[in-house]
């Protein structure tokens, strides 16, 4: 049989093996952009469609042009490969690409996810270097996405016009005003359920203010608010809340439940000595007014210093 006779197979086997190509010449570029950044966009472009170019021709493909070509940019947009190499933080364009890979953002929407600081809130960027090259692998490998990559430490919710001196009734209401907002900076995924979740133990009844669902994860999101900082009292709440959910509302196929305390002021430290963020329980600070990119920086950078403390302290114990 000829490469004439399955046209369809050999134009997907070569488009694998220029993408494969073209990956590494945008990483050799990537490597340089730092200080010509525009003369090694333009290279970038040249040596793409010079290999392309070449290829055609060494393997005598190119009646498949077109369709090669095609099949390549199904792949992963040059707009895309352009945006993601502008990254020199080798952690940073992995979480992007591979987020980008699993939820299918347009360019537009990738070049938002960046210019808002999405990593730096994310509570994956708080972990040590080998964590977040271990979780970005495995969503890259299983395609299974992390709590880590889905809750954030802090959350913007400047939308909600609320006055100076809120309770925590008022900001639950505002939220439920703003649902399609407020589901928006969640993120992906998200599915409101019920306000106000009646939970019956002992004939007592407690009530959770949010009970959201996330499609993606699979798990039951009780959402409680606070207002101040994070208490210990509020971490076993918490764990009531989500043991009741597990035994009276999660369904088959389901993961267990897990919660988010969001918090108005935010105390990175408490939440590092009780390792919340390897539980079920997550803990994260709003706010109601939107904050300079600069303090998301400085947030990440002092969360950080105090996991790297934690962890030094942890290997001389």
């Amino acid at each position: 049989m000829s490469k004439l006779d399955n046209p369809n197979m050999e134009i997907q086997k070569f488009g694998s093996e220029l993408y494969v190509g073209i990956v590494q010449i945008i990483e050799n570029a990537r490597k340089r952009t730092a200080l010509f950044l525009n003369a090694e966009t333009t290279l970038m472009y040249w040596g793409v469609g010079n290999y392309i170019n070449n290829n055609l021709k060494t393997n005598d493909r190119t009646q498949y042009g077109a369709k090669i070509l095609a099949t390549l940019s199904q792949l992963l947009s040059w707009s895309h490969f352009i945006e993601l190499a502008a990254i020199d933080n080798e952690l940073k364009r992995g979480f992007y690409t591979q987020l980008n890979v699993y939820e299918r953002w347009g360019i537009r929407e990738l070049r938002d996810k960046i210019d808002s600081m999405l990593f730096e809130p994310t509570a994956l960027s708080t972990k040590p270097e080998e964590a977040i090259q271990s979780t970005i692998k495995q969503l890259e490998r299983e395609q299974i996405l992390s709590p880590e990559l889905v809750f954030k430490n802090s959350y913007v919710l400047d939308f909600l016009n609320l006055p100076a001196n809120y309770t925590e009734q008022e900001l639950e209401n505002a939220l439920i005003t703003n649902i399609e907002k407020f589901i928006l900076e969640l993120g992906n995924g998200f599915a409101f359920v019920e306000r106000q979740k009646r939970i019956s133990i002992d004939s007592i009844d407690y009530h959770l203010d949010l009970l959201f669902y996330h499609r993606k994860l699979k798990r039951l999101v009780a959402i409680d608010l606070k207002l101040g900082k994070f208490k210990l009292k509020h971490k076993a709440q918490m764990e009531l809340y989500l043991r009741w959910l597990q035994k009276h509302e999660m369904q088959q196929g389901e993961e267990a439940p897990i919660g988010l305390l969001l918090c108005s002021e935010g105390n990175t430290e408490h939440i590092e000595l009780l390792m919340l963020d390897q539980n079920d329980i997550k803990v994260a600070q709003y706010l109601t007014e939107l904050p300079s990119k600069e303090w998301f920086a400085d947030k990440m950078h002092r969360a950080l210093e105090i996991a790297k403390q934690y962890n030094q302290k942890n290997e001389e114990d």
